[in-house]
Parts: C-alpha cells; structure tokens; sequence
C-alpha cells in the first residue's frame, strides 16, 4: 500500500508539473500574437500554417520510427506548439479555446472508453475496435437525429475522413466506416478475388491512359482491404517497405564507393548482385 501511495504520489507531481509547464507555453504563444509582440505570430492564419501540423507530424514520426527518444521530445514540442497556436488564433477570432480543444477531446475520450469509464467489458484491443466504431457509429446516429430536428447540416458517413490524409491512410479510413455499417466481404479470399478482378481490369486499359492510371488505384484500394481484413496498417507496412529499400540502396552506395565504382554505370545484373549482398548483410 505505501509502494502504491508513492507511486500515486509521483504520478499527481508529474500532471501538476506537466499542467504549469503548459500554462507556460500557453502564455507564451498568447504573447507572441499580442500588439507588440512578433510580427509573423501576428500575421498567420489557420490556412497560412495548416501545412505546418502535417509536417511537424511527420517528423515526430520519423523520430518513433527510427527509437530516437531525444528528438521526439523536440518535435513532440514542435507537433504541441501547432496545436496551442491554432488555438490562440481561433480564441483571437472569437471561435473557440484551447480549453474547449481539451474539454471536447477529454469528454471524446471518455464516450468512446466505456470499457474503462462506463459497464461495457473488452478483454483485447480487437474488442475495444469494435466498441469505437459502434459508439462512433451511435454518435452518427445522434448526429443524424439533430439534423432531422434541423438543428445541424447533415453529415455523410466519410465525411469526418479527411481528404488531406495521405491516400494509403485514407483508404483505410473510408473502407474501415464502410465495413462498420456491412459493405464488406466476408473472408479474406473474398478480397483478395477483388485484387485479381482489379488487376485484370488494369491491365484490359491501354497502357498510357487516365482510364489505366484509375484501375490501378482500384488495385490499391482493393489491396487496402486485404491489409485491413488481416489487421495490417497498409500506411505503416508500406512505410517499413520503404524505409527498408532505403536501408539497403545505402548498404548498396557504400559498397560501391568502398570498390570505387559508380553505380549509374553497373548493368542491371551487377546492380541486382550489389542488392542480394545488402539484402545478406541485414
């Protein structure tokens, strides 16, 4: 009992530090867009820095993806200084707070863990999947009741997917709310049939051709499904793939330099020679 008062005790110090250290950067950035404060924090809008959240969001996630603690505490602060400037700009234009950011995302948090905070039980995260797409399924449901009421614009079921979304993530979105609602196939094979009929009909196209180009986005999206029918995050896999291929094309550069010749001038052969050495060195 006293290891877990301790420990209770450590934990409260942490949230009252974490709670000052961001009332601190809260103030700062308010007085960043104050009269006299920057010119440049003056002048931004939410378009102006929108591109901004993307990219301070990528490099926090090249930093989880390469283990590199020290650098994801800085661009984590880079991703939390967006967010806290948004805010600023929206309390300026009278939209809204960075209080009521915290309050919507809290009480969010709170409706789609019923597992944790209400009587529902999940023993797995397959479990708690399910329960967040119900309880986000009863929120559109909630959502439809107030437009019928007329007291909201009516809303699609895609259109809390944002189309800014890199398109691998997006097509996991848009096919994971359709299986949510029973547009889906029922086995894996089932999908992996639609693969084929995609890739027949890509290749029935003239090569060349816009028609071409929109069959082989249907393969993807197909191949989407297949990633999402057998619990894979395709954005996350092709991520890997790549950071992969980099890895190797690097081992392949060095080997290269190492015997002093130029890769541009190999043949495929010796190229692909180079590629099965950098692939035994891993």
């Amino acid at each position: 009992m006293a290891q877990q008062n301790a420990e209770g005790s450590r934990d409260l110090a942490t949230l009252v530090d974490a709670s000052a250290e961001l009332q601190h950067l809260v103030q700062t950035i308010w007085r960043l867009r104050q009269p006299d404060g920057c010119p440049w924090d003056r002048e931004q809008t939410h378009r102006s820095i929108g591109k901004n959240m993307i990219e301070e969001a990528y490099e926090a996630l090249d930093c989880i993806e390469a283990d590199d603690a020290t650098h994801l505490r800085e661009e984590l602060g880079d991703v939390l200084m967006q967010v806290v400037l948004h805010a600023q700009i929206a309390a300026d234009a009278g939209e809204f707070s960075l209080a009521d950011v915290a309050r919507d995302i809290d009480a969010k948090l709170i409706r789609r863990h019923p597992h944790v905070f209400g009587d529902v039980d999940a023993d797995n995260s397959d479990e708690v999947l399910k329960i967040w797409d119900e309880v986000k399924l009863a929120e559109k449901a909630a959502k439809d009741q107030a437009v019928a009421a007329g007291e909201a614009a009516p809303e699609g079921l895609l259109d809390g997917v944002p189309t800014h979304l890199p398109a691998l993530m997006q097509a996991q979105k848009v096919s994971r709310k359709a299986a949510a609602v029973g547009f889906e196939w029922e086995t894996v094979q089932d999908v992996w049939d639609e693969v084929a009929e995609e890739r027949a009909e890509f290749e029935a196209e003239a090569p060349g051709t816009p028609e071409r180009e929109m069959e082989f986005g249907d393969l993807l999206f197909a191949l989407v499904n297949v990633a999402r029918k057998e619990g894979i995050d395709a954005e996350s896999a092709l991520r890997a793939s790549t950071a992969k291929f980099r890895r190797r094309w690097t081992a392949m550069e060095q080997m290269a330099a190492d015997a002093h010749v130029d890769l541009a001038e190999l043949s495929t052969h010796g190229l692909n020679d180079l590629w099965d050495a950098a692939k035994a060195g891993e």
